[in-house]
């Protein structure tokens, strides 16, 4: 939490006596966005920085002082506009496999939820602040999404199915469920008081944003090379067999075979020198929470997840089971780098990852770095000798020492390679 130092110094000028990273950010009124203080003269300003000069206004942030309705507003009309836009172009904003099981009605019911609340709460906003702009921007954005036909666009009947998309209705229906779920457990239950816009959180959203878009690419290079190297070793009796064994136990069986591999995939990308600046970039957040997990390098995800899927395509499971897992694997994932302060049973902790497992494996700690690789299932790690969680104990921190990532999203995806010609 060096970068209280950094963004506090009109806030709390005398330094020495910040105690602690909790005490300066609860003095602050936690969700601020006190970078903006700092920095409109700054010549060059990241993406949070740009983000905090439109919006922050360095008003109250709490409980009905308008900034928690300014906030949703802002959010429910960008939702709103992006799910107007997926009924205008969905066969390019749109994934074939998300509009075949979505149910049209409850879409367009929910966009008008998401259009009227987006404007009730922009006006409740303009109405308790000073400064209008976060209300005025949720309004605005719930009206131009109604005024475009909000749930009442009309569907088109034949979407031609084209070779490139764009997985939009994917990232929106995510966001929107993450968002609801996750920033409430952190707001009620948090580890660190750190706010929902803490530092590089805009970095965050823009992994998580390019790898919905970019879905479809991904989920080819996914499944390539399972099916072009391992095709030979499918075995249509014993992949017969594995279908017939309850969805339960195939469900069961499908998580321990992906962890299992993705473990020793994981530990590769720690143990090797050319490997490491990619999955760096993961541990490079020095702050933990809900989007903190969507810090991927592509050629990681690419990289992990191919090879994560061979067993599951040679075993063969149903599509119940496997669609089953997908889903508990994306919220699972989400869920172990959550800002809460949760502390599970001892057997809890025996049988599945939590966050504060999870957390270790991110931490600064010395005695920490190259633990728990697994993702669901903690016994592995004990079983292969990796395994650290000392009883009651979070992380004092979390990062790479020296910082040797850089910030920001291009230079990031950059910096693996670069690393590689220094090296």
């Amino acid at each position: 939490m060096v970068w209280l130092n950094e963004v506090l110094p009109q806030v709390a000028p005398d330094r020495s006596r910040i105690e602690s990273p909790d005490v300066a950010i609860e003095s602050i009124d936690a969700p601020h966005l006190v970078f903006a203080a700092d920095c409109r003269e700054c010549p060059t300003m990241n993406l949070d920085e740009r983000v905090a000069r439109i919006f922050d206004d360095q008003e109250p942030t709490r409980l009905g002082s308008g900034w928690v309705s300014g906030t949703a507003s802002v959010f429910l009309g960008f939702i709103a506009l992006g799910s107007v836009a997926c009924f205008y172009l969905p066969a390019t904003l749109t994934s074939p496999e998300i509009r075949a099981v979505l149910p049209l009605p409850w879409v367009r019911l929910l966009i008008k939820a998401v259009i009227g609340f987006g404007f009730l709460l922009g006006l409740a906003s303009t109405l308790l602040r000073r400064r209008k702009v976060l209300g005025f921007t949720g309004m605005g954005m719930a009206l131009v999404a109604s005024l475009a036909g909000g749930g009442h666009v009309p569907a088109v009947e034949s979407v031609p199915r084209l070779p490139v998309y764009l997985g939009i209705d994917w990232f929106l229906l995510n966001i929107l469920l993450l968002a609801v779920i996750f920033v409430p457990l952190e707001r009620w239950w948090p580890r660190r008081l750190q706010s929902v816009f803490r530092p590089a959180w805009t970095v965050d959203m823009l992994y998580f944003l390019v790898s919905h878009l970019l879905v479809q690419m991904s989920t080819w290079l996914n499944l390539l090379p399972a099916k072009v190297f391992f095709a030979w070793a499918v075995h249509p009796g014993f992949q017969e067999g594995v279908r017939s064994q309850p969805a339960m136990l195939q469900f069961l069986e499908c998580a321990i075979a992906a962890d299992l591999t993705e473990y020793w995939v994981h530990r590769l990308f720690h143990r090797h020198r050319w490997l490491w600046p990619f999955h760096a970039v993961h541990h490079s957040s020095t702050s933990m929470d809900w989007l903190a997990g969507s810090r991927l390098h592509l050629v990681d995800v690419i990289i992990t997840r191919a090879l994560t899927f061979i067993p599951l395509f040679l075993l063969g499971f149903d599509q119940g089971p496997l669609i089953a897992y997908l889903g508990f694997v994306s919220v699972h994932a989400v869920f172990i780098h959550a800002n809460v302060s949760w502390n599970f049973p001892q057997w809890v902790e025996a049988l599945m990852v939590t966050p504060r497992i999870h957390h270790w494996h991110h931490a600064i700690e010395r005695e920490a770095i190259d633990r728990n690789f697994a993702v669901h299932f903690p016994w592995i790690d004990r079983v292969f000798g990796s395994h650290y969680a000392p009883p009651g104990r979070w992380p004092s921190g979390y990062g790479i020492e020296g910082n040797p990532v850089p910030g920001g999203f291009l230079e990031q995806a950059a910096h693996p390679f670069r690393a590689r010609r220094s090296a």
